[in-house]
């Protein structure tokens, strides 16, 4: 089992009928998923989504794969195929594009709804090509298959991508329900066809390859919901992901059948629930959806909420109806579901949000005390089903942490890949697949890209240190004014803190530390701005930390007359 090593180097140059592949994020993470192939000079790309932050990564509103090693050869880019419209594989297109908007995206037809309604908030008119299963697209050198998957979206496709260096299939995120509720299962048929044809590498989904056995089924999940609806007195609210046209689906079911009438919440609710009505993809009976101010006309037990919110995210409607920063108050009563899984990571961002509706007297159904999710991501009975279908000659597990494709490659090597043709890769890191043969050549970057507002990479590691800095410890800042040929002291030394828990009074104490120091630097005949701040900032830090035992930002400013 090969894997990269910290000093991996660049790449080298691509052998001649070589195929390489390398990933720019979705390994070692959930989301970010990007991965540019390359043959005779040409890149096709799979996926280009984005990662949402975590709590150590203040003030960013997204993630983005770090388009650096293909910026210079986007020229060479033929395409880029879109498995599916989750926003972890759709989600940085539009950034990507505004660097050369006239990249093409290949997809299925909802997802190509969804990216182009996302496209046009950032002024983008792409060029597209509609693909579906079974169909076969020469594009640039790659030819290229799209299959059938089951997901927890609608028209989610596989891809094989053929080259005389052999033949890849990346399978996007799959699961196999046996009983979806759309009716269209994973094709098991052409992967077993392409299995007999010969795979050279699988790129596999490998989110589940931890969870024994298999997943349950959607439709699994429409008793849970009309015995939630059936016992609710009041409102009902239910937070799930924008996308998940299923999910949704079984709601609009549920309520119909006891009554309710349905609004949905927020932006990209409205939108995407759109775009699926209007394609055919979400069944809405006559006069169930309502527009929320009609909500206030109704009475509260025929009444149903769709909102975003269900991974806790701040700005979502559930969040700020948590937080009371809502136009939906909660009160006693209402029952809530959030109908999603728990992104890792985001457990403690959800289980505030549960424990703030629960504060206001909500009912909170979810996945820890009712079966109101069923994942996506094929588990590991469905994996090992799957490899001895494809039997592939080398697998690269993808789209997941760490420990879940080690996971992957482990299930793998139960079916007979062996270990050294099981390549455990990481964002950034170049795979050749040559001679039949997947082997770790080297690496690129693939760092974190942060979106902060209207900024793009502006905001850096260090930028976010000074954030927590300053969200965990607060800021001291120091001004005094001194001699500009002297150096000595003339003013000051000034001393106020915010958020440190420090009373501006206390820094009396170390006021004559700060004095003494900038006098024995004058009598040294130091003056220069930024040796006197270095002396500043060691002075207070040194006695901020001996009595307090705390770290805060300090800012020295030394002002010369």
């Amino acid at each position: 089992m090969s894997h990269p090593h910290p000093e991996l180097g660049t790449p080298p140059p691509l052998p001649a009928g070589g195929l390489r592949i390398t990933p720019l994020g979705g390994l070692g993470e959930i989301g970010r998923n990007m991965t540019v192939f390359e043959f005779g000079g040409k890149l096709l790309i799979v996926d280009c989504g984005v990662l949402f932050p975590e709590v150590d990564q203040p003030g960013v509103d997204l993630i983005l794969p770090d388009f650096s090693s293909i910026r210079d050869r986007l020229d060479d880019v033929v395409g880029i195929v879109l498995t599916h419209g989750h926003e972890d594989h759709i989600g940085a297109v539009p950034f990507l594009l505004r660097e050369k908007a006239d990249l093409p995206l290949i997809g299925s037809k909802l997802t190509l709804a969804l990216i182009e309604a996302k496209l046009q908030e950032h002024r983008i008119r792409p060029y597209t090509l509609e693909v579906v299963e079974g169909q076969r697209e020469r594009i640039g050198p790659f030819d290229c298959e799209f299959i059938a998957v089951n997901h927890s979206i609608p028209d989610a496709l596989a891809v094989a991508i053929r080259t005389p260096a052999g033949m890849v299939v990346h399978t996007g995120d799959f699961k196999m329900d046996q009983l979806p509720l759309d009716g269209r299962l994973t094709d098991l048929p052409a992967f077993a066809r392409l299995g007999e044809e010969g795979i050279d590498l699988l790129l596999s989904d490998s989110t589940n390859a931890e969870v024994p056995g298999f997943v349950g089924a959607e439709r699994d999940i429409s008793g849970v919901l009309r015995q939630v609806f059936a016992r609710a007195d009041k409102r009902i609210i239910l937070a799930s992901f924008a996308s998940h046209i299923h999910r949704i689906q079984q709601v609009l079911d549920a309520a119909h059948e006891r009554g309710r009438k349905v609004a949905f919440v927020g932006r990209s609710m409205v939108r995407n629930m759109g775009i699926a009505r209007d394609l055919g993809y979400l069944k809405v009976p006559a006069g169930l959806v309502v527009d929320i101010k009609v909500l206030d006309d109704l009475p509260d037990d025929k009444v149903v909420l769709v909102c975003t919110g269900s991974q806790g995210e701040p700005m979502a409607a559930l969040s700020r109806m948590a937080n009371r920063d809502h136009q939906i108050r909660i009160v006693e009563g209402d029952t809530v579901v959030l109908a999603s899984s728990l992104i890792p990571g985001n457990e403690t961002a959800v289980y505030r949000v549960i424990n703030g509706l629960t504060r206001w007297g909500a009912t909170v159904v979810h996945k820890g005390n009712a079966k109101v999710h069923v994942s996506g991501h094929a588990s590991a009975g469905e994996l090992l089903y799957f490899y001895n279908i494809c039997k592939p000659k080398n697998l690269m597990p993808v789209h997941g942490e760490w420990r879940h494709l080690r996971a992957n490659a482990e299930l793998g090597q139960l079916t007979g890949v062996p270990k050294n043709r099981c390549v455990i890769a990481e964002d950034g890191v170049a795979v050749d697949l040559i001679d039949g043969v997947a082997k770790v050549v080297g690496k690129v970057q693939a760092g974190y890209v942060y979106v902060d507002g209207l900024s793009v990479g502006d905001v850096t590691e260090t930028s976010l240190k000074d954030r927590r800095i300053l969200g965990e410890e607060g800021i001291v800042s120091v001004t005094v004014v001194v001699d500009s040929s002297s150096g000595k002291l003339v003013g000051g030394p000034f001393i106020h803190a915010r958020g440190s828990g420090i009373d501006d009074e206390a820094f009396a104490a170390v006021l004559p530390k700060i004095e003494e120091s900038l006098a024995r630097a004058a009598s040294d005949g130091v003056a220069e701005v930024r040796q006197l701040q270095q002396l500043i900032r060691r002075a207070i830090g040194k006695w901020v930390s001996d009595t307090y035992r705390r770290r805060p930002m300090i800012l020295p400013v030394v002002v010369e007359v």
